[in-house]
């Protein structure tokens, strides 16, 4: 039984920080990619930001670019989001998930298949 565990997420002022973290458990993976998703309230699933084990690029959706970094650690299974300059618009429930199957659509939620339970993002104006 594969497990996402996220950690991280609380209360933070407009302009303030947060780290994300997200490690895998329950099984081995040759490569996989690993992303950050976001969901506000009354609004769909958002991508934020991927990365693939195998090379370690990165991808960020157009509204988190500059601000938020994505990190990995193979020898975990773990990923980070470094999330700087945070704006109100930033809140929502973020959640980890992992791709055993790498392809070219990172973005879609549908590929990806284990899910954390989410960590919950308040940025105060």
């Amino acid at each position: 039984q594969v497990q996402l565990v996220e950690s991280g997420g609380g209360l933070v002022q407009a302009g303030g920080s947060l780290r994300l973290s997200c490690a895998a458990s329950g099984r081995t993976f040759s490569w996989y990619d690993m992303g950050w998703f976001r969901q506000a309230p009354g609004k769909e699933r958002e991508f934020v930001a991927a990365i693939r084990s195998r090379t370690g690029n990165t991808y960020y959706g157009d509204s988190v670019k500059g601000r938020f970094t994505i990190s990995r650690d193979n020898a975990k299974i773990s990923v980070d989001l470094q999330m700087n300059s945070l704006k109100p618009e930033d809140t929502a429930v973020y959640y980890c998930a992992l791709d055993q199957n790498p392809g070219f659509d990172y973005r879609a939620p549908n590929r990806y298949d284990y899910w954390g339970q989410g960590t919950q993002v308040t940025v105060s104006s």
